[in-house]
């Protein structure tokens, strides 16, 4: 092991995406025969030999699109439980697909897991670089987080909803659908997420395509809306009332926001489109038994944190939403079958008219 880079003996690593990382392919090679057999044993002494073969390697390679905050807090759960280092690449998900496939092109096997959105997932199970998993803790878990391949699996869901700065807009003043977001008064205070367009592909299915792209087309040329590159950087323009009111942000962010004292709070604007965040064993993983040990505490320990931190967590036992809101899940097989036809859309109708 003398030879991993020096920044990955923090526990949380944040590199550039063609940084090297640790285990070569010499490595993965060797582990990769057992890969398949460990993921699908289910033997009463599953955990024990999960923690013992995982306790062998010492560390397990996470590559993952979350917020830093909420994996360094799962990250120090697991090592505290298991006595192992979780090792953290952090990027987008396209940056993790876009790794992981020319990783594997190239005969380099380096991540033991992925955790990332639903439609990244998708992807990573097209290219094969996923392994299904058998895991007695499938059965505890909303059956929407399910996917029929099992090469995934849901571990929360992102709600997507209206934010605004509670300094600069009444609560009764807030828009009741989307089409109030017509009337003038709101000119120049509202924003959006650059890179939505899977939640606006899914609205529009809602909507209706033709009622909905008209009623936005609408939106930007009365309104006019701020894009910005992040949810987490929206959330903060909200805080600082730079951005009075934005159409898509994460309810998880704003509620722990507004838990810190930002005058922030969020709302619902029907149809509320909800996305599934997954992790899923990679195919060819250096240190399997560390892998699917992570995979199952995921849907595990990991859930009680993650509803701690204000998410939706995948088990059955998650956090109902307010005020009995509905949400429509999308589906990451048919975003990820679209997508370029929304991304196309969404520039033109959202990107390309702001102002």
């Amino acid at each position: 092991m003398s030879d991993w880079c020096p920044q990955l003996q923090r526990l949380i690593v944040l590199t550039s995406l063609l940084a090297p990382l640790p285990c070569g392919p010499a490595f993965a090679q060797a582990a990769a025969s057992t890969s398949a057999e460990v993921a699908s044993y289910l033997g009463a002494d599953r955990a024990e030999k999960l923690i013992a073969g995982a306790r062998k390697a010492g560390t397990v390679l996470v590559y993952s699109s979350a917020n830093l905050e909420d994996m360094t807090v799962l990250a120090d759960a697991f090592e505290k439980k298991y006595g192992l280092k979780v090792r953290v690449w952090r990027a987008s998900s396209e940056q993790i697909v876009q790794r992981g496939v020319t990783e594997a092109r190239g005969g380099r096997f380096d991540a033991d897991v992925f955790e990332t959105g639903g439609a990244a997932m998708e992807s990573l199970h097209r290219e094969k670089l996923l392994q299904a998993v058998k895991s007695p803790a499938l059965g505890d878990l909303n059956p929407a987080a399910l996917t029929p391949h099992g090469e995934w699996t849901g571990t929360r869901f992102n709600v997507f909803v209206a934010a605004y700065n509670t300094r600069l807009i009444r609560r009764d003043e807030l828009p009741k659908s989307y089409d109030d977001l017509l009337d003038p008064k709101w000119k120049g205070k509202l924003g959006i997420e650059v890179d939505d367009s899977d939640w606006f592909g899914a609205l529009m299915d809602q909507l209706g395509e033709e009622r909905g792209l008209k009623l936005f087309r609408g939106i930007a040329a009365t309104n006019g809306i701020s894009v910005r590159k992040g949810h987490t950087l929206l959330a903060n323009l909200i805080t600082s009332g730079e951005v009075p009111l934005a159409i898509t942000t994460y309810a998880y962010r704003i509620a722990q926001l507004k838990k810190s004292g930002a005058p922030v709070d969020w709302f619902a604007l029907p149809p509320v489109i909800a996305r599934f965040e997954g992790v899923g064993v990679a195919r060819r993983a250096p240190h399997p038994e560390a892998a699917v040990l992570f995979f199952d505490f995921m849907l595990t320990d990991a859930q009680e944190l993650l509803r701690n931190r204000e998410y939706f967590p995948a088990t059955r036992e998650s956090r109902p939403l307010p005020d009995g809101i509905a949400v429509s899940f999308l589906d990451p097989v048919k975003d990820l079958d679209e997508s370029r036809k929304w991304s196309k859309a969404y520039r033109d109708v959202i990107i390309n008219q702001a102002r």
